[in-house]
């Protein structure tokens, strides 16, 4: 599985902004998919991820509210709308397939395949 993280840019404090994460290949659907994101001199941190079929969600509680993740599972995409973003939403965000356990779902060590990365800004 390839993936491709789009979505990211230069926001104020207050917008929005929606990262969307293209796969390639045919098992899509049997992956769970994560965002992770990694601030400027920190190291990686989970954000949020959907089970196979959507029906469960996960998030880290600093985004409890403000972002949804959604998957198309027809599209091979996994979505993240952020909004209400605040500077220390700033990072780069990366999406990533794996089969991680409940217990594990913030763990990076547990997804098998990682998009390149995309960059959020949120400044005024």
């Amino acid at each position: 599985v390839q993936l491709q993280a789009s979505g990211g840019g230069l926001v104020q404090p207050g917008g929005s902004l929606r990262l969307s994460c293209a796969a390639s290949g045919p098992q899509f659907s049997s992956y769970t998919m994560a965002w992770f994101r990694q601030p400027p001199g920190k190291e990686r941190e989970f954000v949020s991820a959907i089970r196979r079929s959507g029906g469960s969600t996960y998030y880290t509680d600093s985004v409890k509210g403000r972002f949804t993740i959604s998957r198309d599972n027809a599209k091979n995409t996994v979505y993240l709308q952020m909004n209400s973003l605040q500077p220390e939403d700033t990072a780069v965000y990366f999406c990533a397939a794996g089969s991680p356990i409940t217990s594990a779902m913030s763990l990076d060590q547990m997804y098998y395949y990682w998009g390149q990365g995309t960059l959020v800004t949120v400044s005024s």
